[in-house]
């Protein structure tokens, strides 16, 4: 498995993210489960590429979802307050 570039994880969308996060966290289970039953070259280094990777689509999401929510906080901030009677 190749490492994922945070310029190609930012350009998904968010069902897209989650996507590829399922499908990480499958590849995981197999590779463990290949580890487990001793078939697994332990040189390689999959199951850590594939652990940072889905460390990588963790926090695309997480700072995703942190930018929309200062967006609305922001927007709030500037719209004017609807006066009450």
């Amino acid at each position: 498995m190749k490492r994922l570039k945070t310029d190609e994880l930012s350009g998904l969308s968010d069902q897209d993210l989650m996507k590829r996060l399922s499908d990480l966290r499958s590849e995981l289970s197999r590779l463990r489960s290949s580890a487990a039953r001793g078939t697994l070259k332990k040189e390689l280094g999959e199951i850590k590429t594939v652990r940072r990777n889905i460390a990588r689509v963790l926090t695309a999401s997480s700072v995703r979802k942190k930018t929309s929510v200062t967006k609305r906080k922001n927007e709030s901030k500037t719209q004017p307050a609807s006066e009450s009677s």
